[in-house]
């Protein structure tokens, strides 16, 4: 996700990005330490695109 598409995205729609990235991290973590993940590499992009929408929400928030 690009960060021109992420700062289209109203504020409820981030948080709902950010519910639904988390819950993909941890799955990607947990099957990650039960058996080595094809591309480790998924969660450290995973984690950056959590924070981008943590940023943007907090953009979006101090800007009301």
């Amino acid at each position: 996700m690009e960060n021109s598409e992420i700062k289209a995205l109203s504020l409820e729609e981030l948080r709902e990005r950010v519910a639904a990235e988390r819950e993909s991290l941890q799955k990607l973590k947990f099957a990650h330490a039960v058996s080595p993940i094809e591309n480790p590499m998924k969660i450290k992009t995973s984690k950056r695109l959590v924070a981008r929408l943590e940023t943007e929400i907090r953009a979006k928030e101090l800007n009301k």
